[in-house]
């Protein structure tokens, strides 16, 4: 039998790879549901604006939700700040989006894609983009959702929330998903798309895959983007230590 000869596979240095941009120079970083506390301290370089909706006020403790919205608004130093309406018809949500616009200019006026009933709400956005007001359409899902709105919202800067994260939950790719209607979008309007409810902090990097504007991080999330600077190595020793460290303070014996 021929001896086999094993050759010697040379080791070659790889250069370093070069330090990665930031994520918050990539896509736009807004906070979502912040409380007061949370809104003072959060660095203007990262994060860019605030997203509210009635569960976010509800979990938070709201029982005025005027009142409220006006606390944001203050601790928000100008930067846009989305809030919702609630009623669930025409007039309702006019009359309530006039309101909430009204209360300062950095306000985007969070319209859901449809009541539920599920009936399209584009005549409230015909009338509120006629008034100039500035909207964050939400719940936002699929690409036919968004394609017979853009008519109306193409010149006016309005935000369209894709909720991201629930498509993952279901089982669609919500990469491609969200790229599709980012594409279309940005095709077709001055309109800026918004990745919503991530469910871990790597979507920030999938939201910027998929060429969103804007990523709506809650703020466990956001203080999780730090980590992104570190080695798979540096991350792996972290953990180690921390369980060595957890095991030595509650004295465990074995």
């Amino acid at each position: 039998m021929p001896k086999i000869v094993e050759k010697k596979r040379e080791v070659r240095s790889q250069p370093k790879p070069a330090t990665p941009q930031p994520i918050q120079e990539r896509i736009q970083i807004y906070v979502d549901g912040p409380t007061l506390q949370e809104m003072e301290s959060f660095d203007p370089k990262v994060v860019k604006g605030y997203t509210f909706n009635p569960t976010l006020f509800r979990n938070l403790g709201v029982t005025d939700y005027l009142a409220y919205a006006q606390k944001v608004i203050s601790a928000s130093r100008g930067l846009p700040l989305s809030l919702e309406v609630f009623a669930d018809d025409e007039k309702g949500m006019i009359r309530q989006a006039r309101i909430l616009g009204n209360l300062a200019p950095n306000v985007y006026i969070k319209i859901p894609i449809t009541t539920t009933s599920a009936v399209t709400t584009l005549p409230v956005m015909k009338t509120l983009v006629s008034e100039g007001y500035k909207l964050n359409i939400t719940a936002v899902f699929t690409k036919e959702q968004v394609v017979p709105i853009l008519s109306t919202l193409k010149n006016s800067g309005a935000i369209i929330s894709v909720f991201s994260g629930r498509l993952f939950d279901i089982g669609v790719d919500a990469v491609r998903a969200t790229q599709d209607i980012a594409q279309i979008t940005h095709a077709r309007s001055n309109c800026l798309v918004l990745w919503a409810s991530p469910r871990m902090v790597y979507d920030a990097l999938s939201a910027w895959k998929a060429g969103c504007d804007i990523i709506t991080m809650q703020a466990g999330l956001i203080k999780k983007l730090s980590l992104f600077s570190k080695t798979p190595e540096e991350y792996s020793l972290e953990t180690v230590k921390m369980f060595y460290k957890d095991a030595q303070e509650s004295k465990y014996q074995l």
